[in-house]
């Protein structure tokens, strides 16, 4: 925790415009952008819930992970310099510069909504979390833990947050090895036979094969997983940022292969910590006390009880660095975008040291909020949380294919994309308010019919499927902005080549 406030005060004497406070000046290298991409990927929610479900299932839930390569392979050697070129510091500048500033707007809340509602539940499960390893007050972890966090970002900028993320890497790797050292040689047998029993026991499968789209097979998982990382690729500001903060196109390539090759890794790791914290009870019969009820709480009780002193706190260390580290990019993300998208536009004549300002304003009062979400969480055992995640979901949903329909259908225009969101945002309220037999609205035969993860697929192909089908009685006929498309993009490459090898010769 000091090491990272002194990273946050040292950096803090940079930060002098917003292009310094928000991407660096395109200065940090690809290795280290590729750090911190891991670090961001990788929350407190990740070191319970994976295990909690390889624990007490198999490793259905790595399946969505597994699309990262592929997601990446499709959108990374085109959308990454595209981003970099015809954007400033938002993502959703892009949506404005092809839809106008509706689209900007629409973009920009919907990305502030889902990860806002994140942040609050990183907080609290990791509150949650330390309390029942430690016996801490729940309140003093929150409050420690966001006081930090808040306290490196506002101060130090992006800088603070990727240098941060760099070391809070390390130790996350550190963390997860060592835990699985414990889990495989503490039982007798060792590793051979702890590995050999959660192998015959089912304890590895990535789950059905069946082509049923209302249950978790691999086929829904896959779909979730690829869409759900188009999104972020392409739509989501805390990794579009990532790939602005890159000294070039290619460091920026580099360090967004580096982050996402070591996301598998790592997520693998934790499903194999679960699968072995599972093995460990089983031929240890060691049991659990009565207090552990959930699958969830199972590794902490083990960290707790059975890793030596030191070596549990690095694991603490890893689980809070975690959690800081997710947290910290998504305050200096929303800020960039509370500035960009809104207080750019509406005082465009404001001076540079003011827009710095506003933006350690957001930074502090996002940083705030989702410390008292997290604390009345706390205190309500999470009761209000899924009505928040209901509405979240609702207005949310479809930036992957409002994305696609801006970069790949030339022809879409305003009417186009605002057809798509309105048919998106329709689908999503209906699936979301009808889903698992009508609990919230009945409709009998005509309720949601697939499992919840199908809603955000289906509204990405509704919301690209709507627009594309608009576009044709409204097409988009203005030349500027049929240039912000993939078509366009290869047009200019194509054009920069030709001046570049007709340049000697003339």
């Amino acid at each position: 925790m000091a090491a990272l406030v002194w990273m946050g005060v040292r950096f803090s004497k940079r930060q002098t415009s917003t292009e310094r406070y928000f991407v660096a000046k395109r200065s940090i290298p690809g290795w280290a952008m590729g750090m911190s991409l891991l670090a961001t990927l990788i929350s407190s929610v990740t070191f319970i819930a994976y295990p909690g479900s390889a624990y007490a299932g198999d490793w259905s839930n790595l399946v969505p992970g597994l699309m990262v390569p592929a997601t990446l392979a499709l959108v990374g050697l085109i959308v990454i310099p595209f981003y970099r070129h015809a954007v400033g510091m938002s993502a959703y500048e892009y949506f404005g510069r092809r839809f106008g500033y509706g689209a900007r707007v629409y973009g920009s809340i919907a990305y502030a909504l889902g990860h806002f509602s994140k942040m609050g539940f990183v907080f609290y499960l990791l509150a949650l979390t330390v309390n029942s390893m430690t016996g801490w007050s729940t309140d003093t972890v929150i409050l420690g833990v966001g006081a930090v966090t808040v306290g490196y970002t506002l101060v130090g900028g992006i800088e603070a947050v990727i240098w941060a993320d760099v070391v809070q890497g390390f130790v996350l790797w550190a963390g997860v090895l060592i835990c699985i050292g414990c889990l495989l040689f503490l039982p007798a047998g060792g590793p051979a036979a702890v590995w050999s029993l959660a192998w015959h026991s089912g304890k590895i499968s990535l789950g059905s094969t069946a082509p049923d789209l209302g249950k978790p097979t691999i086929l829904v998982l896959a779909l979730y997983g690829f869409f759900y990382y188009l999104q972020r690729y392409t739509a989501d500001q805390t990794i579009v940022q990532r790939y602005l903060v890159a000294k070039s196109d290619r460091a920026a390539l580099r360090g967004i292969a580096l982050g996402s090759a070591l996301c598998v890794p790592v997520w693998t790791l934790f499903m194999l910590v679960g699968t072995l914290s599972w093995a460990f009870y089983k031929t240890t019969g060691e049991a659990l006390p009565a207090y552990v009820r959930k699958a969830d709480q199972v590794f902490p009780h083990f960290a707790t009880t059975h890793m030596p002193i030191g070596l549990s706190g690095l694991f603490l260390a890893a689980l809070f660095g975690a959690a800081m580290a997710n947290l910290s990019s998504d305050l200096n993300s929303l800020a960039a975008c509370a500035v960009e998208d809104y207080y750019r536009v509406l005082r465009p004549n404001a001076t540079e040291s003011r827009r710095l300002a506003a933006a350690k304003i957001v930074v502090g009062a996002c940083g705030l909020l989702c410390i008292a979400v997290a604390t009345v969480l706390a205190h309500t055992n999470g009761t209000a949380l899924s009505l928040w995640y209901t509405i979240s979901a609702i207005v949310a949903g479809g930036l992957a294919g409002l994305f696609l329909l801006a970069f790949l259908v030339e022809r879409a225009g305003k009417t186009a994309a605002y057809t798509g969101i309105a048919a998106s945002l329709l689908f999503t309220t209906y699936a979301t308010l009808t889903l698992g037999g009508g609990k919230l609205w009945d409709l009998g035969r005509l309720n949601f019919p697939f499992h919840d993860y199908m809603i955000g697929v289906i509204g990405h192909v509704v919301l690209l499927g709507v627009g594309a089908a608009a576009c044709l009685p409204f097409p988009n006929r203005d030349a500027a902005s049929r240039e912000m498309t993939l078509r366009g993009w290869l047009r200019r490459k194509d054009g920069a080549r030709v001046s570049a090898a007709d340049g000697p010769a003339a």
